[in-house]
């Protein structure tokens, strides 16, 4: 069973370590974390501290050497992972789409194929989803035929049209230039009244503020301080008050 205070995400003792052929490197270490009724939990950090790997842990796209991972309710483990997978959209810092399919149709697959929504209602939902994120005109070009921005919509769309409960954002703007930035960080803003939970990686701190309800900030894959975005106006660490002055 869950535990019961948990309704959110729940880490115990979680580590990972990456391997290479010259070293072990632990990316989490000895990772503790519970949380109750958030839903829009964002992850910040400077890069290389572990939080992309937290992001990946939480979605089921990574294992823990050791420890456990809930999330809502569900212990991160075996078949559960699968079944819990469905239930979720990721949106990674790339767009990901599948190259040699339109706009339309990299969404119009994962209906088809996740939720089994005959096709020409998938061509529907499709159409919608992407009405939604502004990207009528444009949903009949290849991904290589559309802005950075714009394809990075059309992920954002693909994640939501399998009408996930959560949906994890891993650093969506980081390719991308500050009008682009601009274009995606408003997408998603809009869909803060959706009643879906949100666990995102970010250096937007100002998109970070307005969106979040609760921040982790990472150092070399420990949690250094939590809380509220209240927390950036009055860090309690150096470490995060370097963070926000930008001098990490």
């Amino acid at each position: 069973m869950a535990p019961e205070s948990c309704s959110f995400c729940n880490l115990c003792g979680a580590d990972l370590i990456r391997t290479s052929v010259y070293y072990d490197r632990k990316i989490l270490d000895d990772l503790s974390l519970e949380l109750k009724d958030i839903h829009a939990l964002g992850i910040i950090g400077e890069s290389g501290c572990g939080k992309s790997t937290l992001l990946r842990l939480l979605a089921g796209m990574e294992k823990p050497e050791k420890g456990s991972v809930w999330v809502n309710g569900t212990l991160l483990q075996g078949k559960a992972v699968k079944e819990y997978q469905k239930e979720i959209g990721y949106v990674f810092q790339k767009h990901n789409l599948f190259p040699h399919l339109s706009v339309k149709e990299n969404i119009v697959l994962i209906l088809n194929k996740i939720k089994k929504v005959p096709r020409h209602e998938a061509v529907r939902q499709a159409e919608t989803m992407l009405k939604k994120v502004r990207l009528e005109a444009a949903m009949d070009k290849k991904p290589d035929a559309v802005s950075g921005g714009q394809a990075q919509r059309a992920s954002i769309a693909r994640a939501l049209a399998t009408d996930p409960q959560m949906i994890f954002l891993d650093e969506p703007t980081a390719a991308l230039d500050p009008i682009l930035t601009g274009e995606v960080l408003r997408v998603i803003q809009e869909l803060k009244g959706s009643g879906k939970d949100f666990i995102f990686v970010t250096h937007e701190l100002k998109f970070l503020k307005n969106f979040a309800d609760y921040i982790l900030f990472m150092d070399q894959g420990k949690i250094v301080e939590k809380g509220s975005v209240a927390c950036l106006d009055a860090p309690q660490t150096e470490r995060l008050k370097n963070f926000v002055k930008g001098e990490l």
